[in-house]
């Protein structure tokens, strides 16, 4: 695979490049525009007397105008979109150094009753969210959070597969992204489902026979005018009863009209990114199904998308004075392009909440395609049956710098219990964390940092930041014993991964020791797998009792009035512990 740093560098020279040739293209388009507006002002000023003549140049000079006004709105979208492509990349360059502040840390996600969201650095500044987080839609972050949350232990495989299938197409996934950042949300995708469900038709039925007939009625009698067949008198009263007839639709078009302008740049984006979608091969079953809501029907999405984009676009020219009026007066433009649009939602309504929730996986499993790619020193965890949960060499923790990072093999096993003692910051609590978030990505299908893994895919559940609660009135220690009650509620109903940290923290030394160990009983009785980190040694005792205990520890030396670590997990139980020398080093203490 690429050198994930080689290949941003290369593609953001690519991408400037081209950028600057684009804006090039675009001042001299609208140099071109102002050029031909003053040409045919003067034209129009010095045949003005010649109404047979002023009328056809003046209609001229507007289709040109508007053919180069279309021109230079394409340059800008080319322009916008390799804009954003130089985003893309330098997003990606900045978080390979470690930069990732600016991204969004998806508090909103943040969940104190889910089974580890608030425990494991899920969410929040610095957090694995924030890290990974790439997608560009709304509902793309809110399906992501919703991956990592689910606690699912299905499908692992096939999500594996998906993922590093997307992370073999970079340069596909980069312009689903840019073309997705381009997307403007004011009005969301459940918004605009939820207007097409409730929008009431008003166009007639017959309205394309309508308005069909009015346009060619409309052209017969402006032809004969200048033909000199007719006077002026006939289409001047035919165009004020087409604006009559326009009028009596006005309140509604315009209700219509308002909701589609909003909608319509969503539309445009989401038509190109379902193209996206609809033009690339995939292999992996999870892809190609998500693939078959926009290429299931017997129409492509993209290509009724892109309808609806020509008539709302259509529609939306009754912002210019010159459509609004003869347009109306001569076409019915308003009523014609209503009906279409009706029309569309009539037929189409029901398939448009599959097609976002389509754009929504794809955006998520970009991001989950994109680390893969990031990494391609980590591992995907080898999925299969057997006595081992989690069997890792050389596993660590993605959010710490590899110049940082100490890696640790273990292996654990099912209805296998470690208890982990060590001094303060030995590095207990990052392992803990460390094992938390290696099953959420393995669940996920994501690979984790690790030379190599074997994994039984498991459920996670966690007290490790256990806080009181003010507005309930509820002490830390009533809250924690409300987290533990939790646990032990989940695991009867099925198998879990137990991770603890301290539990127990909020009673005095003696009765947590004395609970603590019932509570790890009951565990061990219920054969639950886990972890638990403590400082309290007794509760090492148990191992001796329950052979499905194992004593790990995370030590520390004292040298030369220095404490050094090397975080590194080792079998047993911890000896050195370094309050008492941390109080004495920071002189709070004699």
């Amino acid at each position: 695979m690429s050198n994930p740093e080689i290949f941003y560098n290369q593609k953001l020279r690519e991408y400037e490049n081209v950028y600057q040739g684009l804006r090039r293209k675009l001042v001299l388009s609208g140099l071109l525009r102002l050029t031909v507006f003053l040409t045919a002002a003067i034209i129009v000023y010095y045949t003005w007397a010649e109404i047979r003549l002023v009328i056809p140049l003046a209609a001229l000079a507007i289709f040109i105008f508007i053919y180069l006004v279309a021109r230079h709105s394409s340059i800008q979208k080319k322009c916008d979109f390799y804009k954003a492509l130089i985003a893309v990349n330098s997003v990606e360059l900045a978080v390979l150094k470690g930069d990732f502040s600016g991204l969004d840390p998806g508090d909103r996600y943040r969940d104190s009753s889910h089974d580890y969201s608030e425990d494991i650095d899920l969410f929040g500044e610095k957090s694995f969210f924030q890290y990974l987080n790439r997608t560009s839609l709304q509902d793309g972050s809110d399906f992501l959070a919703a991956s990592l949350l689910e606690n699912s232990t299905q499908f692992v495989l096939e999500k594996q597969r998906a993922v590093q299938e997307l992370a073999r197409l970079p340069e596909w996934r980069q312009e689903f992204s840019a073309l997705a950042s381009l997307v403007q949300t004011e009005m969301k995708a459940g918004e605009i489902s939820e207007w097409m469900n409730r929008h009431r038709s008003f166009s007639p039925r017959n309205s394309l026979f309508l308005t069909g007939g009015f346009t060619a009625v409309s052209l017969i009698l402006i032809s004969a005018y200048f033909l000199g067949w007719i006077s002026g008198y006939f289409p001047g009263i035919w165009f004020f009863t087409g604006l009559v007839i326009s009028g009596r639709f006005g309140k509604k078009v315009s209700a219509l009209s308002e909701n589609t302008s909003r909608a319509h740049n969503t539309f445009e984006q989401f038509y190109k990114l379902i193209l996206k979608i609809e033009t690339q091969e995939f292999s992996s079953f999870l892809l190609r199904e998500k693939q078959g809501y926009v290429t299931g029907s017997s129409q492509k999405a993209s290509e009724m998308l892109k309808k609806l984009t020509r008539y709302t676009d259509a529609l939306d020219q009754r912002n210019n004075l010159i459509v609004r009026i003869f347009g109306n007066g001569l076409l019915l433009w308003d009523i014609r392009h209503s009906f279409l649009i009706e029309k569309w939602i009539r037929n189409h309504k029901d398939q448009v909440s599959g097609w976002f929730d389509t754009l929504a996986f794809f955006d998520a499993y970009n991001t989950l395609g994109n680390f893969s790619f990031n990494h391609p020193g980590y591992v995907f965890p080898l999925i299969q049956d057997g006595d081992f949960i989690l069997k890792v060499k050389a596993g660590a923790h993605p959010l710490i710098p590899e110049s940082q990072r100490v890696s640790n093999d273990y292996e654990i096993k099912k209805s296998e219990f470690f208890i982990i003692t060590g001094a303060n910051m030995a590095g207990k609590s990052t392992f803990l964390r460390t094992v938390s978030l290696q099953l959420v990505m393995g669940n996920a299908g994501l690979p984790i940092c690790a030379e190599s893994a074997v994994y039984n895919p498991v459920r996670l559940i966690t007290s490790m930041r256990t806080t009181d609660s003010l507005s309930k009135e509820e002490s830390y220690f009533f809250s924690e014993l409300k987290r533990l009650k939790f646990i032990v509620e989940a695991i009867s109903r099925e198998p879990y991964f137990v991770i603890l940290d301290e539990i127990l923290k909020g009673t005095n030394s003696t009765d947590k020791a004395i609970g603590s160990r019932k509570f790890v009983e009951k565990l061990v009785a219920k054969k639950a797998s886990g972890i638990i980190a403590t400082h309290d040694l007794s509760l090492c005792e148990v191992a001796g009792e329950y052979p499905e205990v194992k004593n790990y520890f995370f030590d520390a030396d004292i040298k030369e009035n220095n404490l050094f670590f090397d975080y590194t997990l080792k079998p047993g139980i911890c000896e050195n512990m370094n309050a008492s020398f941390l109080l004495k080093k920071m002189e709070i203490i004699d």
